[in-house]
């Protein structure tokens, strides 16, 4: 025992001498000429969450560049990750639509029958008509699309899911219809983009451009990629589809200007009732879904911080993607960490300006109502976080979902949590109610989605429809004009069957309502549905 206590007494002090040597080593007034500020030394061993980091004054081990550099491609591998998730999220939407055979910006995916759960599309509609295309103006060159009269909200977004121009309901058409001229990022022509805003469609800002020899007025706007998804939305008539099919293969036109006098015939594909995947890669994957993004795209598509960010990790224009092991290692987890904080960021926020209401589990996906992420008008920079939680969960970037602008466009909430946060079970029944008079002009609806593939619950079984609809559904109001929505794995006993959506048993589900045309009492917060609550049965 005295033996030991020896030693121990001999290692206290051993280690009490290295502390002594280590501090003189560092600060001592003999390796100076001048006083030295602690703050700006470094001391021989860092303890981090990496590890222990050796330095001999100040210079690292060999051991630790090992760690430090590991680490520093780790960081790298989930910042690009969460700041790439635009661009993989329409590299996905173009691969989903080409496995349908759409490769050309004449072929349309339409949702003759509405979007039912069979696709993997990040959070889409079961209410409005879709019509879907790709532009390809590196291909095609500067594109025209014709819109018909009647359209609803319709938008352009570039290959990383920034706004071009909105068309239909929120475009400066204002469901009027008209042509739209969309130039490829390095065009140098005479074209020159018009005034699209919202703000410009009390005045006529269309530019004459001869089409099919002819002069004809149009909407200008240029995009900062050659690929380009379009999405239009035709409003239910009745209920019913069919009027908003008809309009978009009767009206849409989509064609290269330099072939406008002999342009391609439209195609449609029918994409109800299709299974196909849209949605990006969560592993290793996501990063040669990047590599094949910037193979295609201008240099100028991304801004040089982004694009460091990507060669980092050898993801760069003109050079093969092919990491040894050690980094394609590093990748595979970086990308686990990256999905799992954009799904914590997505799913429970822990930002305060994201949630709607006071005491409410309901979120937006535009933190800080602005369609280009900026916080606090750029004085905070970009809300990379914001951004994330959008694109995680979603697609279409337009000021029409963020602007605060009573009967156009439309807005979103989230909720992914009861009324006490928790997970919402599929094996489990819950009811949320919605005042009377709903702020919505055109229409509201209510749609359950399955939070690992961010799509509409698909339910084995059941319903391939997993929402309701104030317009499509025969909802069973209360008497005070209130209406109590229920969703769990069978109708609950003594509640109306026509305000119950079935969910999964063994999954949890998240909801989105959504008000098309939402008028001021949703933005003054006068009118909030309830949270969602747990039925005991």
């Amino acid at each position: 025992m005295k033996t030991l206590t020896k030693r121990f007494l001999l290692t206290l002090s051993l280690l009490s001498l290295a502390s002594c040597t280590q501090t003189e080593s560092l600060y001592s007034s003999d390796k100076y000429t001048t006083e030295i500020p602690e703050q700006i030394m470094t001391p021989n061993l860092v303890e981090t969450r990496i590890g222990q980091l050796e330095f001999y004054d100040g210079i690292p081990t060999k051991e630790t560049l090992s760690k430090v550099y590991d680490n520093l491609d780790f960081i790298r591998g989930i910042d690009v990750f969460l700041n790439f998730i635009p661009a993989t999220s329409v590299e996905g939407i173009r691969l989903g639509m080409k496995s349908l055979g759409l490769d050309n910006s004449n072929e349309v995916l339409i949702f003759d029958d509405l979007m039912d759960s069979k696709p993997l599309f990040l959070t889409g509609n079961t209410d409005t008509v879709y019509a879907l295309a790709m532009l390809d103006l590196e291909k095609d060159g500067v594109t025209v699309v014709e819109i018909p009269p009647g359209a609803g909200p319709g938008t352009v977004n570039d290959a990383f899911f920034r706004f071009v121009v909105d068309m239909g309901a929120p475009g400066p058409d204002a469901k009027k219809g008209g042509a739209y001229v969309i130039l490829p990022p390095d065009y140098k022509g005479k074209l020159k983009p018009t005034l699209n805003g919202m703000q410009d469609r009390a005045k006529d800002t269309r530019t004459t451009v001869k089409i099919a020899g002819r002069d004809q007025k149009v909407w200008i706007a240029q995009s900062r990629s050659y690929n380009n998804w379009l999405i239009l939305r035709g409003f239910l008539k009745d209920g019913k589809p069919d009027h908003a099919s008809n309009m978009w293969r009767t009206g849409l036109k989509i064609y290269p200007l330099a072939q406008s006098s002999k342009p391609k015939p439209m195609k449609f594909v029918n994409g109800s009732g299709k299974y196909f995947n849209t949605v990006h890669a969560n592993d290793y994957a996501f990063y040669e879904e990047l590599w094949h993004v910037l193979q295609k795209e201008p240099l100028s598509f991304i801004d040089p911080e982004l694009r460091g960010q990507a060669s980092a990790i050898g993801i760069q224009k003109g050079k093969a993607f092919k990491p040894d092991a050690r980094l394609k290692a590093i990748l595979t987890d970086a990308v686990a960490v990256g999905n799992a904080t954009a799904r914590s960021i997505a799913f429970k926020s822990n930002d305060k300006n994201a949630y709607l209401f006071k005491g409410k589990q309901w979120y937006t996906g535009f933190v800080g109502r602005d369609y280009q992420w900026l916080k606090d008008k750029g004085l905070g920079g970009r809300n990379m976080d914001a951004r994330t939680l959008f694109f995680y969960l979603a697609t279409v970037n337009t000021p029409a979902m963020a602007l605060q602008i009573p009967g156009v466009g439309s807005n979103y909430a989230l909720t992914t949590g009861d009324k006490n946060g928790d997970i919402l079970y599929g094996e489990k029944t819950y009811q949320v109610t919605l005042p009377a008079n709903a702020p919505a002009k055109d229409f509201w609806s209510m749609v359950a989605y399955d939070p690992q593939t961010r799509s509409e619950l698909q339910v084995p079984g059941g319903s391939a429809y997993p929402s309701k609809n104030n317009k499509r559904d025969q909802l069973v109001y209360n008497k005070d004009g209130s209406v109590t929505l229920y969703f769990g794995p069978k109708a609950p006993q003594g509640k109306p069957l026509d305000n119950w959506t079935q969910t999964t048993p063994g999954k949890a589900w998240f909801a989105m309502l959504r008000l098309y045309g939402p008028l001021q009492a949703w933005f003054d917060k006068t009118w909030s549905p309830s949270d969602f609550e747990l039925i005991n049965e």
